[in-house]
């Protein structure tokens, strides 16, 4: 079904301690097979979202869907089951270790028949990585560092990815790289929620733009709308947001 919800956050509240609280009865949705992208000035919540979301942090109030189902106060590791994978800010590769043996770690819970199969899988789409399979993943290109990340993630052929910053560190042609790659998953099924600063290029590639302000959703609106609105940079930037 067309803009079907997959990913529902109904007034939830969390926050890094009881006296640091991030978000304030934060209500928004991300739909099935659309990249979702959420804006805002720095402190508004936006990493925060992916971490309660991914079980990193657990919610004090509220409640969190994922195709309706109630998730508050799973483990990571029980939402990577569930189809729900986090690609963090930063590089988040063993240097020291090839691309295969990352990846190996990345389906390190599959079947022992599986993971074989699923890292060809990753190989035909990530041509780039398949080319530097037995090289150490530090002499990757930080282009090439955040495509294995990904391919890393989709081992478990994940329903939802969270990506948190995928152009820290990028040219801008590595930029534009990524998020194509981006646009490709989702375009194939895979629903994306990511934060990314580099706002302008990332909503060439979205579908919808959430602007958060003080750990509530303060626009919902269209990417392509958004990415013309005048007060682009007001909204990113903050400062009271005009919703009419």
């Amino acid at each position: 079904m067309a803009n079907e919800k997959i990913i529902e956050f109904d007034k939830v509240v969390a926050g890094y301690s009881p006296s640091l609280t991030i978000l304030n009865e934060t209500t928004l949705d991300a739909r099935k097979a659309e990249i979702t992208l959420l804006i805002g000035p720095n402190g508004a919540g936006k990493s925060t979202v992916l971490k309660t979301l991914f079980g990193m942090l657990v919610p004090r109030a509220g409640e969190i869907r994922f195709e309706g189902k109630r998730i508050n106060g799973r483990t990571p590791r029980e939402l990577l089951a569930e189809g729900i994978a986090f690609v963090p800010q930063g590089r988040n590769l063993f240097g020291s270790l090839s691309v295969r043996h990352n990846l190996e770690l990345g389906g390190i819970t599959l079947p022992r028949g599986e993971l074989g199969g699923r890292i060809e899988e990753a190989l035909t789409r990530f041509p780039r990585i398949k080319e530097r399979i037995d090289n150490q993943a530090s002499t990757m290109s930080g282009g090439e560092q955040k495509q294995l990340e990904i391919a890393r993630a989709m081992l478990l052929r994940p329903r939802v990815i969270l990506i948190d910053e995928p152009s820290i560190g990028l040219s801008p042609k590595l930029v534009q790289e990524v998020m194509t790659l981006l646009r490709t998953l989702a375009d194939g099924g895979t629903t994306v929620l990511m934060v990314e600063q580099n706002v302008r290029t990332a909503l060439k590639y979205a579908n919808r733009a959430l602007v958060l302000e003080m750990g509530r959703l303060a626009l919902d609106r269209p990417a392509s709308e958004l990415l013309h609105d005048p007060n682009l940079n007001r909204l990113f930037l903050g400062g009271h947001v005009k919703t009419a």
